[in-house]
């Protein structure tokens, strides 16, 4: 049942959007520190305050989202969402008028 492992719809992206007070010291540390701990977490950044992460399965994904709320900070608003592979792939970009490519599906290394 390899093929029902990795199909499009299994795979998930997790997105996590957020602003945050800059205003003081102390809110740019959180920012500084939420923004760290979710990198160090595998999220790469997809654009300014919205960052995303390639889960294998929705378990995996759930593992990550509650990680992140884990690290939520005080001050903020901040969501989560997840998606499949597939509604993921159904994304269109652009930069101005030109539309540019989607971000590569990193490669999954599953150990057993």
């Amino acid at each position: 049942m390899t093929h029902d492992r990795f199909n499009a719809y299994r795979i998930m992206w997790v997105l996590v959007f957020f602003d945050m007070p800059t205003e003081t010291k102390a809110e740019r540390k959180a920012y500084t520190k939420f923004r760290k701990e979710i990198l160090d977490d595998g999220f790469t950044m997809f654009q300014f305050s919205i960052y995303l992460r390639h889960c294998a399965s929705r378990e995996n994904a759930e593992v990550h989202i509650a990680r992140v709320k884990k690290l939520l900070p005080e001050k903020g608003h901040i969501g989560i969402l997840s998606v499949t592979d597939k509604q993921f792939g159904m994304m269109e970009l652009f930069h101005g008028k030109k539309e540019i490519k989607k971000p590569d599906t990193p490669q999954q290394l599953e150990l057993f």
